[in-house]
């Protein structure tokens, strides 16, 4: 059974606009002294560097991470792509191109590596900053139990039988935070948290972290 094809508009429209906009840069590129496969590597580079600020930019807000100098570069990409465009309806004379055009085209490769690099080794996975007021309810959280009068340690039914150490009781507060630090470890890391890394990550002794752990299974 043969399937008909149907061209999808939105992306025959993507493909129009962004054919006309690497005519556009390669215009540019040219007039401003860049001749040959120069020419051709410039509108790549603007167009390669927009698409990884937009990614990069998508990633760090799934993450709650800084995405402000994904903006930058985005808009960076943004202004050399539009410039081009708007250079090339009739209000540039490509034939007599200004200086700070030659040395904007020229000063391009650079700039574009540093923001490549800059966008490749932002941290997307970063620790989320958590809530002062959040963190001062987990210290107060993490204070140790009292330990229990003699009176109510229950005598061991065996002779010389230690008595059974006393449950920990954690608080919903705590427990519900503790959800929530474990569910985002499962998300970065793609494993459970581990008992060691919840208790350093919430501060509290390594009894109230297994009293948790043992909730959170």
């Amino acid at each position: 059974m043969t399937r008909s094809i149907r061209p999808d508009a939105v992306l025959v429209q993507a493909v129009i606009a962004g054919a006309l906009s690497f005519a556009h840069l390669h215009d540019i590129a040219a007039a401003a002294g860049q001749d040959g496969w120069k020419a051709w590597a410039y509108p790549i580079s603007v167009d390669l560097l927009l698409v990884a600020a937009w990614r990069r930019l998508r990633i760090l807000r799934s993450t709650g991470g800084p995405i402000r100098a994904a903006w930058t570069w985005f808009a960076v990409a943004l202004a050399a792509s539009l410039g081009a465009n708007v250079a090339t309806a009739g209000l540039l004379d490509l034939s007599n191109v200004p200086a700070w055009l030659r040395i904007l085209v020229a000063g391009w490769p650079a700039l574009a590596f540093l923001g490549g690099t800059l966008l490749v080794h932002t941290p997307a996975d970063r620790e989320t900053e958590h809530d002062p007021a959040e963190q001062v309810s987990v210290l107060a959280f993490s204070a140790p139990e009292p330990d229990p009068a003699p009176e109510e340690i229950a005598a061991p039914d065996q002779p010389g039988a230690l008595p059974a150490a006393p449950a920990v009781n954690v608080p919903d507060a705590l427990l519900s935070y503790a959800r929530k630090v474990a569910a985002e470890h499962h998300t970065r890391t793609g494993t459970p948290i581990d008992t060691d890394t919840l208790r350093t990550r919430l501060g509290v002794p390594i009894p109230m972290a297994d009293a948790i752990a043992a909730q959170l299974t």
